[in-house]
């Protein structure tokens, strides 16, 4: 099973203004977990993602499109980084998460979801 692993914005990563130390150790923390992923079989795939500052949204109204800059709103609504995981089943991507090292300074939200196939299945 595929799954798409979301880490959740907060108002420090849209910031993009981090303490030095705490940042070094909390990479450092992720590398690690990044690292047994990898030695699991289980990463895909894994990136952050720059703020919403830099980012655009398309917003679709039947034929039309309209353009809309960053930043954001609702830093908790959006995404500061992701994995891409395969993995046996959703409790097996639940305790993956569980072993996580906390990716945010403060409080943070990481939400699974799977990924349908082709025919809207997960």
């Amino acid at each position: 099973m595929r799954v798409i692993v979301f880490v959740k914005a907060t108002l420090e990563s849209e910031s993009g203004i981090f303490p030095e130390p705490e940042t070094s150790k909390m990479m450092a923390a992720m590398d690690r977990f990044n690292d047994e992923l990898r030695d699991a079989g289980i990463l895909v795939m894994a990136e952050g993602l720059k703020s919403s500052a830099s980012g655009k949204r398309v917003l679709f109204d039947g034929s039309d499109r309209t353009v809309s800059d960053g930043p954001f709103a609702n830093p908790s609504e959006l995404v500061a980084g992701f994995w891409l995981w395969d993995v046996k089943d959703m409790d097996d991507a639940i305790a993956w998460v569980k072993r996580c090292p906390n990716p945010m300074q403060g409080p943070s939200i990481i939400e699974i979801r799977a990924i349908a196939d082709s025919d809207g299945n997960s």
